[in-house]
């Protein structure tokens, strides 16, 4: 049975991993069933934060703002899982966005995993609501500051035990790890004449753009022109 494993959780800008960003990372690590140790970051993305991410994360752009530089606290988060075996709540989602950020930062990222989320579906009552919270409900399991990357990746350490003693000596092979599988393509970063054009047309429109040209990758930046021109029309020569 695993007793060995970290557990993490992730908060984003929104749902797409090619491009949204990671906003704060939480990690768990669990020796012999019980934490040893944590990890948490909040990132200074430079880009400007959805009001719907704010009003579910409490997250602000101001916490943001004194935030960690992004390479290094991503550089941390790695370290700290290291070769170790994930656990986590829907966790191919998160898995998506790590993934993604190792492809860009040209570096491989291969890892097995328990889901609790998968757990759930095949443990608990069909109407059973299979969410975070409300595994957090079924199982007993105190719900504080939800939705923020430390909290929830504590919150999901307890659930995994909680089924796992539940469950897991009637089904062992069901909390088995198994290969996370998600491939990503490298995003190219915006080109220096795209990053160029964009600070010069800002600037001439008095336009304030919801992120930096230089956090942007090569096809965002040229949708983001796109649609200025769209709208504002083609800056004179």
């Amino acid at each position: 049975m695993l007793e060995n494993y970290t557990v993490i959780d992730l908060e984003m800008t929104g749902l797409d991993a090619k491009t949204d960003a990671i906003i704060e990372v939480g990690a768990v690590r669990v020796r012999g069933g019980e934490i040893t140790d944590t990890y948490h970051a909040l990132l200074r993305t430079g880009r400007s934060l959805p009001e719907k991410v704010t009003e579910l994360t409490g997250i602000t752009e101001e916490m943001m703002r004194l935030g960690c530089e992004p390479k290094q606290a991503m550089d941390e988060f790695f370290a700290f899982v290291g070769e170790d075996i994930l656990v986590g709540q829907n966790l191919i989602f998160d898995y998506s966005f790590l993934k993604q950020w190792a492809v860009n930062h040209k570096f491989s990222f291969e890892r097995n995993a328990v889901d609790t989320l998968k757990l759930a579906r095949q443990f608990l009552p069909q109407e059973q609501k299979k969410d975070l919270e409300s595994l957090c409900r079924y199982f007993g399991v105190e719900r504080e500051h939800a939705h923020r990357a430390l909290e929830d990746a504590i919150e999901t350490y307890r659930v995994f035990e909680k089924l796992k003693a539940e469950y897991g000596e009637t089904d062992a092979e069901a909390f088995a790890p198994r290969p996370l599988l998600y491939k990503a393509k490298k995003q190219t970063p915006a080109t220096g004449r795209q990053i160029e054009y964009l600070k010069k047309y800002a600037a001439y429109y008095g336009i304030e753009l919801s992120e930096p040209p230089s956090a942007m990758t090569r096809s965002e930046a040229s949708r983001l022109t796109d649609r200025l021109i769209a709208q504002y029309g083609k800056m004179p020569k």
